[in-house]
């Protein structure tokens, strides 16, 4: 019998309870195991007195960590009390089941040492996307590639709001308001729409890729909060919409990482991927490009990856868990390659903008139709070598009275 302990009965939560009591018979049938939930660790017990595992619900630790116990599932998020509550369990020689990326992101390479130390495992599969199964495939069908680098939508809140942007022309403001109705964001979104959700599984995909820590805080970070109709009209001038990609590269000597949002073409492998789907494109040096996509959250999306975790674990499969190098790798935030950007400057003398960019960037092109700028805006398509220089344009031409903003949107090539 396989004893497992729930720590949290959200959204996800609830999702792995009902998968355990779904596939409980298949599970005894196929694998002569039993799987049994011990306890379920809440915040409010009177919220869930009329649950049909009311008799398992607590709101107090110890009745977790009193009983015997197999595997601990963690479903709470956040990093407190998570973190502790995790490391007691290894410690406890409990094997662990988490999904949340915040913890691994901050801790992950404590928290696998941890695991060493005490001869169990933890899994953390549905941390990155949702039920993709991304971390098992990179880990163990894709070990004999180097990977050369990552391109992915990530977070499947953002993805919605530039979805409905694009094909509905509704505002930010709009699209944000229908996601939080539907369920897809939270009542504070600063995570997902500032870039931090994306940057963190980012970070996790990452660390596994390169074997070296690529911490999140240390990318360069750009959310969807200051994207407009305008961005999305400039866009499809050139056949293209705007997602919020996290993409990283390792270069030999750094690795560029970076969550922003950039100019795909409609018809692409990620230009084709909506509303609240994730997609992740993988580059192994035998492979080529490998592509994973699916539901990035949601309840029973999140659970089935715990649950794949869970079996894996009752499978004597935790010999291949992930491991995390500890060291942090050199983190380029500047794109090196020429390419090709999306520039809006905002000005009251025109003529002096353009002069200036057709001066400094001999492959430019200046939006001239009255469609499709204001009176005070300059619009081009501007060919840089790499972004630094063209950054160290924009940050000179901002020290000038007639600037009054200044914004760069990268354009995919692909």
């Amino acid at each position: 019998m396989a004893v497992i302990a729930m720590l949290g009965y959200g959204v996800v939560g609830s999702g792995v309870a009902e998968l355990i009591l779904k596939n409980r018979n298949k599970f005894k049938s196929r694998l002569d195991e039993e799987l049994t939930i011990s306890n379920i660790l809440v915040r409010s017990v009177e919220k869930y007195k009329d649950s049909k595992y009311k008799e398992l619900i607590t709101n107090n630790i110890e009745d977790i960590f009193k009983k015997k116990v197999d595997i601990v599932v963690e479903a709470m998020g956040g990093l407190n009390p998570s973190y502790e509550y995790i490391k007691r369990a290894l410690k406890m020689k409990k094997h662990v089941v988490t999904a949340n990326k915040d913890l691994i992101a901050e801790y992950g390479h404590e928290l696998l040492e941890l695991a060493k130390e005490n001869g169990v495992s933890i899994h953390f599969e549905a941390s990155v996307g949702g039920g993709i199964p991304i971390l098992k495939s990179m880990n163990e069908c894709l070990v004999g590639n180097d990977i050369k680098s990552i391109r992915a939508i990530l977070n499947g809140t953002t993805n919605f709001i530039l979805s409905k942007m694009n094909h509905e022309n509704m505002g930010y403001d709009e699209a944000l308001k229908l996601a939080q109705d539907l369920g897809f964001a939270e009542a504070n979104p600063e995570s997902d729409v500032m870039g931090y959700d994306a940057a963190r599984k980012l970070s996790i995909l990452s660390t596994i890729a390169y074997n070296k820590r690529i911490y999140w805080k240390d990318m360069d970070i750009e959310g969807i909060t200051n994207i407009d109709d305008r961005d999305f009209r400039y866009a499809r001038t050139r056949g293209c919409s705007i997602k919020l990609l996290g993409i990283s590269e390792d270069t030999g000597k750094d690795v560029f990482a970076s969550v922003r949002p950039i100019i795909v073409k409609e018809n692409s492998v990620l230009g084709r991927i909506e509303d609240e789907y994730n997609a992740i494109l993988v580059e192994g040096d035998a492979v080529g490009d490998v592509l994973f996509t699916g539901k990035g959250a949601g309840m029973f999306p999140t659970a089935s990856a715990v649950f794949a975790d869970i079996a894996d674990i009752i499978m004597h499969k935790e010999e291949e868990s992930i491991t995390f190098n500890d060291k942090k790798a050199e983190i380029n935030k500047e794109w090196e390659l020429q390419s090709e950007w999306l520039v809006r400057l905002k000005t009251h003398n025109r003529i002096e903008v353009i002069e200036s960019i057709t001066e400094n960037f001999t492959s430019s092109y200046i939006l001239a139709s009255a469609a499709t700028f204001d009176d005070d805006e300059v619009v081009a398509f501007i060919k840089s070598e790499n972004e630094h220089n063209l950054n160290k344009y924009i940050e000179n031409l901002r020290k000038r009275e007639y600037i009054r903003s200044a914004k760069k949107i990268l354009i995919s090539k692909n």
